[in-house]
């Protein structure tokens, strides 16, 4: 079968994160395949994605946004798309809010985390 793509792609593995609508919370992912223009995400278990949603490569310090091209068990397929000038703007207030609301969920669930891990620690500490 021919390769019709026009655009080159690298292999890659990169850790993702991916935020799904107004979720303040991510799902991990990883990054393969990415080229200029989109990318092949594979998850731990099929996901229910949204049409568009926000992929963020710690590594790389990006955040990109992305609609969903094509979907196959653990896997999709998203193709990059721009945003206008208003909403990348750092003063965009909505965005900022977005943004705060986003990391601030991100945080509770860290809390809760590091909670339960402190827990198992103690319980395998004390019965030692």
């Amino acid at each position: 079968m021919a390769e019709r793509r026009q655009v080159s792609r690298q292999k890659s593995f990169l850790r993702g994160l991916v935020y799904l609508g107004n979720s303040p919370s991510a799902v991990n992912c990883l990054v393969r395949d990415m080229s200029d223009s989109g990318a092949r995400l594979t998850f731990s278990a099929p996901i229910a994605a949204s049409e568009m949603l926000e992929l963020h490569i710690p590594v790389k310090g990006q955040r990109l946004r992305g609609k969903v091209i094509w979907r196959e068990g653990e896997e999709i397929g998203i193709a990059f798309v721009s945003e206008t000038v208003a909403e990348s703007t750092p003063a965009s207030e909505e965005a900022l809010v977005m943004r705060v609301q986003r990391l601030e969920g991100e945080i509770a669930s860290l809390k809760q985390l590091v909670k339960r891990l402190q827990k198992a620690t103690a319980s395998i500490t004390d019965a030692a």
